[in-house]
């Protein structure tokens, strides 16, 4: 299979662009080795790396706000303000991941193993949204109100004695409240409520009666939001060309469908399936596994400018036992989150369709994989 060839001399350049994108920030230097980015908006960037301690180093999680356009600095250092101080308290009771060190523009935290609950996807595991329970309790009574649990992301699933236990991610839009504020009993409220809805859409037998109350009963700041606010955030965000879905982005929304479409129409494609990857240039970068037997030259050729970053040709693409690909094991290949992997395969057959892709991949930008 034909790789893209960089262009004649610009390697040097190339080189010296990806250097100035892996340097520390200044408040770490030395001590922070840089790995694959995990995530980039207007707000922070987080990568995933190495940080070195009085004991030793470790693996962890940078926030860093050095690269935020101006025009969101303000907010994005309220937020980061926000998930400091929540993660001062949260760390320590086990349930979040522990601050290693805050400084003006960057924050790092301790890597716990797992993977959110939208990789996961934990049907029938009634012993993860347990464990989930007792986190979100002991947050509660820390005096955190999470805020922002609908997304699945901000639920991690990590393997322990055989069961799934949840940690909780992004603490952005938490706030630490007195003990007995009524708001904070009303936050306290939407946070459990956000948890049982994913626990209705992964183990719903596992309902109880009392949650089944508190997932049709919506607190009148909800009800509120969704009859106003949550219009005009609509109109708003749709009017500024700007989607925050898993965090995936706009060019997945808008331009990820065309380019799969355009592809399906070669007739030696079988099937595509087209995942976003945060990308330290472009912000979101796109990356199209096509299974099929043509080449990679061919295709790109075939799409011309509207081609995504990397494109892939595989045999066969990854699917569970109905036949869907698995997007979620794709995903983590366009961000060299490697280990992460096996984990979510079941079966040596599952584990060599995967093997081959993950030994062709094309996103080699990062300094090193996981």
């Amino acid at each position: 299979m034909a790789r893209r060839r960089p262009a004649r001399g610009g390697g040097i350049i190339v080189a010296v662009l990806e250097a100035r994108m892996n340097d520390s920030p200044e408040e770490l230097r030395g001590r922070w080795d840089a790995g694959v980015v995990l995530k980039r908006d207007v707000f922070s960037t987080i990568e995933r790396g190495r940080f070195r301690t009085e004991g030793g180093e470790v693996e962890a999680v940078l926030r860093r706000l050095d690269g935020v356009p101006w025009w969101s600095r303000i907010l994005a250092r309220a937020l980061f303000r926000r998930e400091r101080r929540a993660l001062a308290i949260a760390g320590p009771l086990g349930i979040a991941p522990p601050l290693l060190f805050a400084g003006q523009d960057v924050l790092v935290r301790g890597w716990l193993d797992g993977v959110p609950l939208h990789i996961a996807k934990p049907h029938g595991d009634a012993a993860y949204f347990r464990s989930a329970k007792r986190a979100l309790r002991a947050l509660h009574r820390a005096g955190i109100a999470h805020n922002d649990l609908a997304k699945e992301q901000n639920w991690l699933y990590a393997q322990a004695d055989g069961h799934g236990r949840a940690f909780l991610m992004d603490f952005q839009l938490a706030a630490c409240f007195r003990r007995g504020n009524a708001l904070f009993r009303l936050a306290r409220y939407e946070d459990l409520r956000h948890l049982l809805k994913h626990k209705r859409r992964y183990t719903p037998e596992a309902l109880t009666a009392a949650e089944r109350k508190v997932l049709a009963r919506k607190s009148f700041i909800t009800r509120a939001w969704m009859a106003t606010g949550k219009k005009v955030y609509y109109a708003v965000t749709r009017g500024l060309n700007f989607t925050d879905r898993e965090g995936r982005g706009v060019r997945f929304v808008q331009e990820a469908p065309i380019i799969a479409a355009r592809l399906r129409t070669q007739p030696q494609v079988r099937d595509v399936a087209i995942v976003p990857y945060p990308d330290r240039r472009a912000g979101t970068g796109l990356y199209a596994f096509v299974e099929g037997s043509v080449s990679e030259r061919e295709l790109n050729d075939f799409l011309g400018d509207a081609r995504p970053e990397h494109l892939q040709v595989v045999d066969a693409l990854p699917r569970n036992a109905h036949g869907d690909v698995r997007s979620e094991i794709l995903e983590l290949v366009a961000m060299n989150q490697l280990d992460l992997i096996d984990p979510l395969l079941k079966t040596d057959a599952d584990r060599a369709v995967v093997g081959r892709i993950v030994a062709e991949r094309r996103n080699l930008r990062d300094r090193f994989a996981f």
